[in-house]
């Protein structure tokens, strides 16, 4: 479980069929399993503060340079003259004959498309991109966690993220199996930073330009 600062429909990605999470938090998709839940908060700059934003239960987890090249994830390449959910494609990483990084023009990109290599850098530290068939997306329409929720499994806003052992972590998993069952797989609301769908975001400042 983690604050997501930004939502641009990006990281994660919950469009077209699947929630991928393919770019930042390195260490969440290095680690993730099969079966483990990876579920975003809503932060301050949100205004978001103690919202669910999406939870995904991982089913999947490629390399790079399979996400890139599987037919069934094409759609999530970037096109950055197409549609908002086509700009905010996350299929940004092969690599070439060298084994050389290529990123996408992309939203990590640099404002004239060319590679952001901050971004790069961060991006690749985990050669995986974590994939569900089986998650909830709620974006600007994030529901507010029960605080009974949130109290019972000793949750706080923090920095970086915090993992919860399946027995401590099922209050959360029953309310939203009991409130939202029929909400799966389904992107219930746009991204709350969608409309800045065309902005680029770079690590080294932390700055959307």
């Amino acid at each position: 479980m983690y604050v997501v600062d930004r939502d641009f429909g990006f990281a994660p990605n919950p469009f077209h069929g699947y929630c991928t999470l393919a770019t930042c938090k390195a260490r969440i998709r290095a680690r993730a399993r099969c079966g483990d839940w990876v579920i975003g908060m809503g932060g301050a700059r949100l205004k978001a503060v103690g919202r669910c934003i999406f939870a995904m239960q991982v089913t999947e987890s490629l390399s790079f340079d399979e996400y890139w090249s599987s037919p069934q994830h094409f759609d999530k390449r970037p096109v950055r003259n197409g549609s908002r959910r086509m700009m905010v494609g996350d299929n940004i990483y092969h690599r070439d004959v060298r084994l050389t990084w290529i990123q996408a023009d992309s939203h990590h990109s640099n404002p004239d498309g060319s590679p952001n290599r901050c971004n790069v850098v961060k991006d690749t530290k985990a050669d995986r991109v974590i994939i569900s068939r089986h998650f909830l997306y709620f974006g600007n329409n994030a529901p507010t966690v029960p605080a009974t929720v949130l109290q019972s499994i000793g949750f706080r806003n923090p920095r970086n993220y915090r993992v919860f052992e399946a027995l401590l972590a099922a209050p959360f998993l029953k309310w939203m199996e009991d409130s939202f069952a029929s909400s799966l797989n389904l992107v219930l609301a746009d991204p709350f930073d969608f409309g800045n769908s065309s902005k680029r975001y770079s690590v080294e400042d932390n700055k959307i330009r």
